[in-house]
């Protein structure tokens, strides 16, 4: 009984991502583009709105460097899947990048319809594809591609160890797991869990954004360590990402901002009701914006 309950819960979360994503996705494009993630900025750094947009980009860049893969060479992936992959942008871009066959999944039917529509207008429906599939039952068989690559999609995960079994599943030998996602902050060697007024503030994130439990950092190296995967690396790039939730604040408060999101949807005003939230988890500390990156061995 307790299973049945907890697919029931966990099919309900699923259609609460898609459902949120299909309503928010056209009001993202509009005002920030096709990379629905954080940018990487220098920390204290002043920006403007142009900005933004070559951010994100650098956010790419910058995961493919920590991962090692940003050197011209043999290594470069033939085959990428990214997981989690909004209307494109990354994939897109990863597949210009090194001239790879790349698979983009998402639950949303509208960012997928989105993503192939793009990549048909820029002529690359021969290198890439997006699908509607589940990140913890991808149809793919295994060993499948040289670059696994998922960008801020592990904390709508319900189940984490399912979530990084199937990333590690579907790499191929010698192949490159990239991993960057909202993690809260490690405990301490005397913590058992985390405070009580942490615990309500990610819940108040989790009910706007249709987040499952959170993850530590360390939570994922275990679950890596426990699947036998070699170099894995991690970083806290949280001061990297400060200037982007203000940012994405004052894009909402614009008059095209404003009429946009009272169009596209309850849930798209509620998450946008729940920035300040994020913003305060950095703050205090308790929300990471962690990078995670591992190779399969060969």
């Amino acid at each position: 009984m307790a299973l049945e309950q907890q697919e029931k819960r966990e099919k309900q979360l699923q259609r609460g991502i898609a459902e949120f994503y299909d309503e928010s996705s056209r009001i993202w494009e509009d005002i920030w583009g096709d990379h629905m993630h954080h940018g990487f900025y220098d920390p204290n750094s002043t920006v403007s709105a142009s900005d933004h947009r070559d951010a994100q980009i650098r956010m790419i860049e910058e995961s493919l460097r920590f991962a090692a893969l940003s050197e011209e060479g043999d290594t470069w992936p033939k085959s990428i899947v990214d997981v989690g992959c909004g209307i494109g942008g990354s994939t897109r871009y990863l597949a210009k990048k090194y001239g790879a066959k790349s698979v983009g999944i998402t639950l949303s039917p509208v960012q997928a319809e989105r993503a192939n529509a793009i990549a048909a207008a820029q002529g690359f429906s021969d290198k890439v594809s997006f699908l509607v599939a589940d990140a913890v039952e991808q149809p793919f068989p295994d060993g499948q591609f040289d670059l696994v690559w998922s960008m801020e999609s592990g904390e709508h995960m319900p189940n984490k160890a399912k979530f990084v079994g199937e990333l590690a599943r579907v790499a191929a030998p010698g192949g490159t797991i990239i991993i960057v996602t909202w993690c809260h902050r490690d405990l301490g060697p005397a913590e058992d869990s985390l405070h009580p007024w942490e615990k309500d503030l990610l819940k108040r994130i989790c009910d706007a954004y249709y987040l499952p439990a959170w993850s530590s950092t360390s939570d994922y190296v275990r679950l890596l360590q426990s699947l036998s995967l070699q170099d894995i690396k991690t970083a806290d790039w949280s001061p990297f990402v400060a200037p982007f939730w203000p940012a994405v604040i004052r894009s909402a408060l614009t008059w095209k901002g404003l009429t946009s999101l009272f169009r596209s949807g309850l849930k798209t005003v509620k998450g946008a009701l729940a920035m300040p939230l994020m913003i305060k988890g950095y703050k205090k500390d308790l929300i990471k914006f962690a990078i995670i990156t591992c190779r399969k061995p060969k």
